[in-house]
């Protein structure tokens, strides 16, 4: 009966140190993505389209893990912020293309910095990154699969 009881305590728990770690890094964002005007889940899109200026929301909601619904009001704020635009794509009508305005590239630069504050910040040296990083993309992977298999 032990048994039962302990895997339900808070410290034996995967799903806790990674929520923990995601809202504890999230916070350690906060103050530099204020400076540029940016929320946490805008910073990644932002990271999406300055590694291609262009991309359509089918691949921007692949490459970020949310829905396409999730992503529209974000999206939709951005563009007000004059970050980048949303125009129906040439070739096809039901596609939405997402693009990098000039203010949205020059952006680009201020936050070149972050990557290498936010690192120099933890403690870990960079073969640990390196191994943390497959860790967690592993974990990923397998809890996608575990996703598509129960229909989450």
């Amino acid at each position: 009966m032990e048994d039962s009881v302990d895997v339900l305590k808070l410290e034996n728990q995967l799903c806790f140190p990674l929520y923990t770690a995601s809202r504890l890094t999230t916070q350690c964002y906060q103050p530099l993505l204020k400076e540029l005007g940016l929320t946490y889940p805008q910073y990644l899109v932002m990271l999406v389209l300055w590694e291609r200026d262009q991309v359509n929301l089918s691949y921007l909601s692949e490459k970020l893990f949310l829905q396409s619904n999730t992503l529209t009001p974000l999206l939709k704020r951005m563009e007000s912020m004059d970050l980048l635009t949303r125009d129906k794509s040439l070739s096809d009508e039901r596609s939405i293309v997402i693009a990098l305005t000039n203010k949205g590239s020059k952006l680009k630069e201020k936050a070149d910095c972050i990557p290498s504050k936010i690192f120099d910040q933890i403690n870990l040296s960079k073969e640990q990154a390196e191994q943390l990083y497959r860790t967690l993309y592993q974990v990923i992977g397998e809890l996608e699969n575990i996703k598509e298999k129960c229909h989450y």
